[in-house]
């Protein structure tokens, strides 16, 4: 990862699995964002995860943290999984440009042309708070982190 604490996280503008458009600034003032970078859809350790994030949204709501989970996947296998999976959140593509968002965070893995495991908590004023990445794609990150991550903001 490239990005410090403390640092301006790099801004984006990606399609969510609906089709709808996110940009990060467009929280700025009002929630801190979990930017949740994972390798690829329908595997197992990535499900495993998100499955994690759907079934704590609530906690991150009440906290004021809007969670978005970014893959390089394209927003039609987005869409698919999202809605097979049942997530609320926004499931964003980094398509194309292929993997850019990812290169701006420091996350991509340009020999398997898909971003790593990191996390960056962006708070209110669009600041990276605090980022965290797993040991490798097939380790989970620990769900403890989040937690942490989601405390320190207050």
């Amino acid at each position: 990862m490239t990005l410090s604490i403390g640092d301006e996280a790099p801004d984006f503008e990606l399609k969510d699995q609906d089709g709808g458009t996110v940009r990060l600034s467009s929280f700025r003032g009002e929630k801190a964002v979990a930017v949740v970078f994972y390798p690829f859809t329908f595997t197992g350790v990535c499900e495993g995860e998100l499955c994690e994030l759907r079934d704590d949204v609530g906690e991150y709501e009440a906290a004021g943290v809007q969670v978005v989970a970014i893959s390089c996947d394209s927003p039609f296998a987005q869409k698919q999984w999202a809605e097979q999976k049942g997530w609320t959140f926004p499931v964003l593509s980094d398509f194309w440009p292929h993997g850019e968002t990812a290169r701006a965070y420091g996350v991509f893995d340009e020999a398997l042309g898909c971003a790593t495991r990191g996390t960056f908590l962006v708070d209110r004023d669009g600041k990276v708070a605090d980022m965290f990445a797993s040991e490798g794609l097939g380790t989970p990150r620990d769900k403890g982190r989040y937690t942490e991550a989601v405390a320190n903001l207050t």
